[in-house]
């Protein structure tokens, strides 16, 4: 994460490019059952954007790595947490000099998102990391979509395991919430799962005081003026749009301090 504020911000300024972040993926196998229009097929996965229909998928098969790590013993029990969070697979506990090896088998999703981050900010840096790819296997994902307003943010998509799909919808929402601008109507931040809302927060509305120059006569004066700044407020909604500022993409990308 790191690397891509670094990049991102270079390119802004050397070229002044207007750019758009969106998550960091990784290439899934999907086996396709055979549809009236196409046959049986196998393809590969690199946007979940492109996801194809759910009921069409077989199989889907993602990415794993063989991590080894190496720490000092006193950051030994918070490592073992990261891995056991991130769905890792322990092979290997020994001591080398006074420091701890650590082999694990980890879901490459799970890694390019913030795991390195995460690593280094628990080991105050003085853990190590090393991996390679040992092939892929099958899993329970799923694609989560994130939407505002109730339009989908394609930026923000990911292919996630059902296991852990309320946990990291609800935290994307949350930070969403506090990182996109109040407008002049409610805006609704929902992550989906299919048809399914698996998590939601609500914007509120900024709020203008429209009978601050009603002064006196009958309170249906006061009532007519809030009705009408009520339809308009349900009109804006309808037809309004919702500006997203560029770090709302970062931020909304790291796991949280799990």
């Amino acid at each position: 994460m790191l690397h891509l504020e670094i990049i991102q911000e270079r390119l802004t300024r050397e070229y002044d490019l207007d750019l758009i972040t969106t998550a960091p993926s990784v290439v899934y196998k999907l086996k396709l059952g055979r549809s009236k229009t196409e046959d049986a097929r196998d393809m590969e996965l690199h946007n979940p954007a492109d996801m194809p229909d759910v009921n069409r998928i077989e199989e889907i098969q993602e990415p794993w790595i063989e991590a080894t790590i190496y720490c000092p013993d006193e950051y030994l029990g918070s490592i073992l947490k990261l891995c056991q969070d991130r769905r890792g697979i322990q092979n290997q506990l020994t001591y080398v000099g006074g420091r701890a090896q650590l082999v694990y088998e980890l879901p490459l999703n799970e890694v390019v998102f913030d795991f390195y981050d995460r690593l280094k900010s628990i080991s105050r840096g003085y853990a190590s990391f090393d991996y390679h790819q040992i092939g892929h296997r099958e899993g329970d994902l799923v694609k989560m979509s994130i939407m505002v307003n109730g339009d989908p943010v394609d930026a923000l998509s990911m292919i996630v395991h059902r296991s852990t799909a309320e946990a990291r919808g609800r935290g994307m929402c949350e930070r969403l919430k506090d990182l996109i601008p109040r407008h002049l109507f409610k805006i609704p931040i929902q992550a989906a799962i299919g048809g399914k809302i698996i998590a939601r927060e609500t914007i509120a509305a900024l709020r203008k005081d429209v009978t601050a120059k009603c002064y006196g006569g009958d309170i249906s004066r006061k009532k007519k003026l809030l009705e009408k700044q009520k339809k308009g407020k349900a009109r804006m909604r309808e037809y309004g749009s919702v500006s997203i500022p560029q770090e709302a993409f970062i931020a909304a990308l790291r796991m949280g301090e799990e």
